[in-house]
């Protein structure tokens, strides 16, 4: 299957305005006509739907949750990036191009990032104009501040709650639009299926999570913008909602699935606290702008943090990466924690924990001034963990987060399957092997405000559109499909929950596909998953029945996506014999301890077909090429 990610030449500052010109239109009188099924309505799925009904396209959106205010975007705390050189400090659209690709260790593709830099700017203004609250200065300008893999400051925020403030402008669009009649919108509602009708997306299967019924919508094309899978791991930084199955059914109806191993690490979380803890919090990358990573010198030190002295403190990544220090990029900081953990010098009752202190801060500027910059994030520190984080330093410790792997699609943000498009964290385009802190919600309101709303014209004046029925064979195969699947999770009279099964899927892909990796790890990984899926079949027990409210039905059919998906990602990880990134293979690494490339043989992105349960999905690649950002070892030293 040849891979044609439509990627423009010419010099890179013109390419997606040039290419954006020779895109097919819609005239306005004509974009009455069509329909576009929107999933997801978090920051990327959000934005889209609001854009796309005010230029005039008829649009149904779609999400689990009672209100699209409840989306995980608003878990975003610490800011978006944007590069406005404010600060008059260095900042340029291509140095913003420049730290994105490497901070993705040279995984990504340069026009894709170098258009999302560009449309960093617009996004600032856009979010000013709707009213978003970000910091000022005294002055009255916009505040920023910095972010991990940067050395300027570009980050925008409105305190610890960036993300949440973004969904509200995002959200009072949508909610105008609603209002206007040209989007209808659909809570808690789950796609569940794909309708491919002769090649092309045409519509969505759902189910109703209210009443339990099944619905079919059918549209001219499909917008999934439904975030990432990171808790395939059971235990991680997103909402128990979070799941993979929109984008994993859709991949089992032909929509390649790529990178599914890079997944990325935060390393500012609150540690795990037990057993049966269901989730992980974050505490946000903002915080080490003023907070210093350290932990005891000496390994077994139990002493607390203030009876230890300067001397006997190593504040590991300030000595190791002197240029940058504490805003090294995540997947460095976490694989430094994770290090001297394993050392035996963590901290807490695991061991599992670095500090992450604010005492210089406070001396040097002031309670008062922490407080302002991270008030609500101290405050929500300090009710989960029990300790005053202005007293004692904060316990930290990596946990899964983003993930930048996701639906392959093209420079137009369409997958391989005509009419799909995906946005947002639910693709895998801008990233690469690592993302910098701060430019999930950058991209998220990239491909929703500025970037779909203009490719998606092209495919539609391009195409002509058969009047899709209820009858159609492929209408009523994606209803069988889910109807099947609903059923046979149900009829199942096993004996185990559906958590304990997540609880213990998760624990084998952290174990050998999380923060560090070996072949004979996700050797040992693939053949525990398997079994595991089959049991979960023959022994899950799911409550209720298929036409009410039923949370345990919701869970099952997530988990069961879950199982496939895992295998898909240790197979990439396996695949893939180098270390870029949040990938990190033990085997490769350089005499220093960092990511160990291999450009020569894995300088592309994995794009992976379905070709049904139990039997080897295939491997297709897409060539990465350097024209402008030239890959090297990456140092942050």
């Amino acid at each position: 299957m040849p891979l044609d990610s439509k990627s423009p030449t010419g010099p890179i500052e013109k390419r997606w305005e040039d290419h954006r010109f020779h895109l097919k239109l819609v005239n306005p009188a004509n974009k009455r006509k069509y329909t576009i099924l929107v999933v997801g309505s978090g920051l990327a799925g959000g934005s889209a739907a609001a854009t796309l009904a005010e230029l005039g396209y008829n649009v149904k959106c779609f999400c689990f949750q009672d209100s699209p205010r409840r989306a995980h975007s608003i878990a975003a705390q610490g800011g978006i990036n944007a590069a406005k050189n404010y600060h008059n400090d260095g900042d340029s659209v291509y140095r913003l191009f420049y730290d994105t690709v490497k901070g993705g260790d040279f995984r990504s593709r340069e026009s894709n990032v170098y258009r999302l830099a560009q449309a960093s700017l617009n996004i600032i203004d856009q979010c000013v104009a709707q009213g978003v609250p970000f910091a000022r200065e005294y002055s009255g300008y916009l505040d920023n501040r910095s972010f991990g893999g940067a050395q300027v400051s570009r980050t925008f925020y409105a305190r610890g709650q960036t993300g949440q403030q973004l969904l509200l402008g995002a959200y009072q669009a949508l909610e105008r639009q609603i209002g206007a009649g040209k989007v209808q919108m659909f809570p808690r509602t789950e796609m569940l299926d794909l309708i491919v009708v002769d090649g092309k997306a045409r519509g969505i299967v759902t189910r109703n999570l209210i009443t339990g019924k099944l619905e079919t919508h059918i549209g001219d094309a499909v917008v999934l913008g439904t975030g990432g899978y990171g808790n395939v791991f059971y235990l991680s930084t997103n909402a128990k909602g979070c799941n993979t199955t929109a984008i994993w059914r859709a991949h089992k109806r032909g929509a390649l699935f790529a990178n599914p191993c890079f997944t990325q690490i935060h390393p500012t979380c609150i540690p795990v606290s037990g057993d049966y803890q269901s989730k992980l919090t974050l505490m946000s990358e903002s915080l080490r702008n003023d907070g210093r990573v350290w932990v005891p010198l000496k390994k077994g030190d139990k002493r607390t943090a203030s009876q230890i002295p300067e001397a006997d403190r190593d504040y590991f990544l300030e000595r190791k990466y002197p240029s940058f220090g504490n805003l090294v990029p995540r997947d460095v900081a976490s694989r430094n924690a994770k290090q001297v953990c394993d050392e035996g010098r963590g901290v807490g009752e695991t061991g599992l924990a670095v500090y992450l202190d604010f005492r210089d801060a406070i001396q040097r500027l002031g309670k008062h001034v922490i407080k302002e910059r991270y008030g609500n994030l101290f405050d929500m520190y300090e009710r989960i963990a029990g300790e005053d984080p202005y007293q004692e330093p904060m316990r930290i410790y990596p946990a899964i987060h983003y993930t930048m792997g996701g639906l392959w699609v093209d420079y137009n943000l369409m997958s391989n399957i005509p009419g799909l498009y995906v946005i947002g964290e639910a693709n895998f385009s801008d990233h690469g092997a690592n993302r910098l802190g701060a430019s999930a919600l950058m991209q998220g309101l990239a491909d929703g405000y500025f970037v779909l709303p203009n490719t998606i014209g092209d495919y539609l004046a391009s195409n002509k559109f058969e009047k899709v029925e209820a009858s159609h064979a492929a209408v009523r195969e994606a209803e069988s499909n889910v109807t099947a699947i609903t059923r046979k999770l149900l009829e199942s009279k096993g004996t185990r929950s559906v958590d304990s099964f997540h609880r213990e899927l998760g624990k084998i892909v952290w174990e050998y596909c999380g923060m560090a990796r070996t072949a004979q790890g996700l050797k040992l990984a693939l053949s525990k998953i398997p079994p595991l899926r089959e049991q979960f079949w023959r022994d899950v027990k799911v409550l209720g029945t298929g036409d009410e409210f039923n949370q345990s039905l919701e869970r099952a059919g997530r988990v069961a996506d879950f199982f496939e998906l895992a295998e898909l990602m240790c197979l990439d990880a396996l695949e893939r014999n180098e270390s870029c990134g949040g990938h990190f293979r033990e085997e490769y690494q350089t005499p220093e301890g960092e990511a160990a490339r291999d450009d020569e043989h894995y300088s592309y992105a994995a794009a992976w077909e379905y070709t049904g349960v139990g039997k080897p999905p295939v491997l297709h690649k897409e060539p990465l090429t350097f024209e402008y950002v030239h890959p090297a070892q990456r140092s942050y030293k």
